[in-house]
């Protein structure tokens, strides 16, 4: 015999009850048959649940772990059910967009532009330093769209039946301390900074060794290299610790002044992506389309972009 929730509430409904005959009398049962009901289920679960005495019964030591369990297991089924029963009757004109992202303004202007356009939709996000996790989260079907970015040219994640498209592509720039010597400059060379210490956010993409390789390019080893979460990377930037790479649309900060690399020796390719299976054509390209009016209002936001973008003509 398999063990059955039913068999959990007996359980539960013997142990309430203190002996057996209050118990059957509540679920409306003869004595000899829960009893007997009693016995399969301590077979199935390898010994006897209740210590049987002249003022009832009390649990044996497996029968209060049986008992631990099923105050978890049985409130868990019945909101599950519940919540179940709420999702049936609830309309569906409302959709669901589960969108994905790597840390940054733009997810956020993402979200905003498809709250204003469909405000009954019910979006939840999911953020992560690896492409490769947002990715297979798409593939497996737990997320509807992904933003996610590559190095240059590089690949986009892979996975079968996923498709990227390009939202847009920022020039890398490079964050210091207001009081950085080089601060002042409209551009700076990469060989300028070859006796600073680095920071950049973690990734699982090439990014790493495109910096590396523009670095040898320039006729130097980077001399260290913080990996850490945005907050600590703006922190060591402020204080003068490390030169921090950014996205071109990283927002204005205290004390921080962001400029561009000259040349332009590293691009990042921002990129959105989708299961051709799982989504409407006419979605995706909806979703699209808001992406990259998003990343328009988030590159218009930084002053040291738009001056980029003014001086190389950019539209």
């Amino acid at each position: 015999m398999e063990l059955e929730l039913r068999h959990l509430k007996t359980v539960r409904a013997i142990a309430d009850a203190g002996s057996l005959t209050r118990a059957a009398t509540a679920l409306g049962l003869a004595q000899p048959a829960l009893s007997a009901q009693l016995k399969r289920i301590e077979r199935a679960l390898g010994g006897a649940l209740f210590v049987r005495g002249r003022h009832g019964v009390r649990a044996t030591a497996l029968g209060e772990l049986v008992l631990e369990r099923s105050r978890i297991v049985l409130p868990a089924v019945t909101e599950l059910q519940q919540e179940a029963a709420r999702f049936a009757r609830a309309p569906r004109t409302a959709e669901r967009l589960r969108i994905g992202g790597t840390h940054g303004p733009l997810l956020g202007a993402l979200l905003d532009r498809l709250a204003g356009v469909a405000p009954d939709a019910r979006m939840t996000t999911c953020t992560s330093w690896s492409e490769r996790e947002l990715a297979g989260q798409l593939a497996e079907g737990r997320l509807d769209f992904a933003l996610a970015g590559t190095c240059g040219t590089a690949s986009p994640p892979p996975g079968e039946g996923l498709v990227w498209r390009e939202v847009a592509v920022d020039p890398v720039f490079v964050m210091m301390t207001d009081g950085h010597p080089l601060a002042h400059r409209a551009e700076v060379d990469l060989t300028a900074l070859a006796y600073e210490e680095w920071a950049c956010v973690p990734g699982d993409g090439c990014f790493g060794d495109c910096f590396t390789a523009s670095c040898a390019r320039a006729g130097f080893t980077p001399r260290r290299m913080y990996e850490t979460d945005t907050a600590s990377l703006v922190h060591l930037v402020q204080v003068g610790r490390a030169v921090g790479l950014c996205r071109a649309t990283f927002p204005t900060t205290p004390k921080i002044v962001t400029r561009p690399l000259a040349d332009t020796p590293l691009t990042w390719r921002h990129l959105l992506g989708w299961h051709a299976a799982t989504q409407r054509q006419d979605t995706a390209a909806a979703v699209l389309s808001q992406a990259r009016m998003a990343h328009a209002s988030v590159a218009a936001n930084s002053d040291s972009y738009t001056e980029w973008m003014s001086a190389h003509r950019v539209p």
